[in-house]
């Protein structure tokens, strides 16, 4: 059996099911809250260590104004009134990616990790504008810049993931089939599951039979 150390998410679909059941697709990114709490029980109730929930990418800059803030909004919210019960759970939040929001949300943000940085029950590593090429890229940047030699193990010292396990499953819900910038070096192994549930739709038995189905796969890693 597999051991599963880090889950990776793209939680795609929040927008089309607000519009489909709500006719909002703010309404689809509240709902989406509800489906990170009871992902997050149900990787402790696994004893997974890592989950890696893309949040928001440096892409998503291009979406209305009005949904960003929402979005934003609702971020701020979910850490003043969540982040007290997550540090009670023993819940480490890091954020990866590159924190240039308002001071107010950055402060925030700052506040949370430090407040939970002891934890290790679980660590949450939240991507908010995040974009794996502009890490790649900075990666090489200080890799460069230190003058170090170029191979695998400098390099992964300069990546935002530093001292985390990669994922051994990505899970993208929204029937969508692509990585969309979403940690291009970390993913080369992972098993990648595509969900066909809008994310506010996806439950714990969904997120059960993946990892089951992970558990339960030979895994070669060029071997035979």
């Amino acid at each position: 059996m597999n051991p599963l150390n880090h889950v990776a998410i793209i939680m795609d679909g929040n927008g089309r099911w607000g519009l489909k059941n709500k006719n909002s697709r703010n309404a689809g990114h509240r709902a989406g809250i509800n489906t990170v709490e009871k992902i997050i029980k149900e990787t402790i109730r696994n004893n997974i260590k890592f989950l890696t929930l893309y949040a928001f990418s440096t892409e998503n800059w291009k979406r209305p104004k009005k949904e960003i803030k929402f979005l934003f909004n609702l971020l701020e919210n979910f850490l003043k009134n969540k982040i007290e019960d997550l540090n009670k759970q023993k819940i480490k939040l890091k954020i990866i990616g590159k924190k240039n929001f308002s001071t107010k949300l950055n402060k925030l943000l700052k506040t949370s990790e430090k407040k939970t940085h002891k934890n290790k029950k679980l660590q949450i590593n939240l991507a908010l504008n995040y974009g794996s090429k502009t890490e790649l890229i900075n990666a090489f940047k200080e890799l460069k810049k230190k003058r170090e030699i170029i191979n695998e193990k400098n390099f992964k010292k300069y990546l935002q993931t530093k001292n985390i396990p990669d994922p051994e499953i990505l899970i993208r819900t929204g029937n969508t089939k692509r990585l969309s910038n979403f940690l291009l070096w970390q993913l080369a192994y992972s098993e990648i599951f595509f969900e066909k549930k809008l994310w506010p739709d996806f439950n714990e038995k969904d997120y059960s039979k993946i990892i089951k189905k992970y558990k339960n796969i030979k895994r070669n890693f060029g071997k035979i």
